[in-house]
């Protein structure tokens, strides 16, 4: 098995934790603030907060959700390219796409300009595509 392609999930896992703290620092304390009556405070989805938090702080929120939507894809070709054979290429990519991922991030929890965070969630699926085609040629 191939490992060294797995440091860079495993920092994409750590980077999702922090950003999961991060939100979580931010929102608890803001949501306290609120005082929500208690049928506002049952039940509900982080999304029906947009509108009653700052977007300041829903950012975190929606950059975490992001985290647990295209990255499985990228973990899963990680387990694949590791079981059949990794290149350095892919490793090289695999970096790369969490180091888009992490900018990603900030940008988004920071500063949030969509054509910004657009062109580096494109750049991210063009280096998702390149390790699609690896890992089709690894096992085919």
């Amino acid at each position: 098995m191939q490992t060294a392609i797995l440091a860079p999930a495993a920092v994409l896992v750590a980077w999702s934790l922090v950003m999961l703290f991060w939100m979580a620092a931010l929102r608890l304390p803001a949501l306290a603030k609120l005082k929500l009556p208690p049928e506002r405070a049952r039940g509900g989805r982080g999304s029906d907060l947009d509108g009653v938090l700052p977007p300041e702080l829903q950012w975190k929120a929606h950059n975490y959700n992001h985290l647990m939507e295209q990255p499985t894809i990228f973990y899963a070709l990680v387990a694949i390219l590791a079981i059949a054979g990794a290149s350095e290429t892919d490793v090289l990519l695999a970096w790369t796409y969490v180091g888009l991922r992490v900018v990603h991030s900030i940008w988004q929890a920071v500063v949030n300009t969509i054509p910004v965070r657009l062109a580096l969630f494109s750049l991210g699926s063009l280096v998702l595509v390149a390790l699609t085609i690896s890992a089709l040629q690894a096992t085919f």
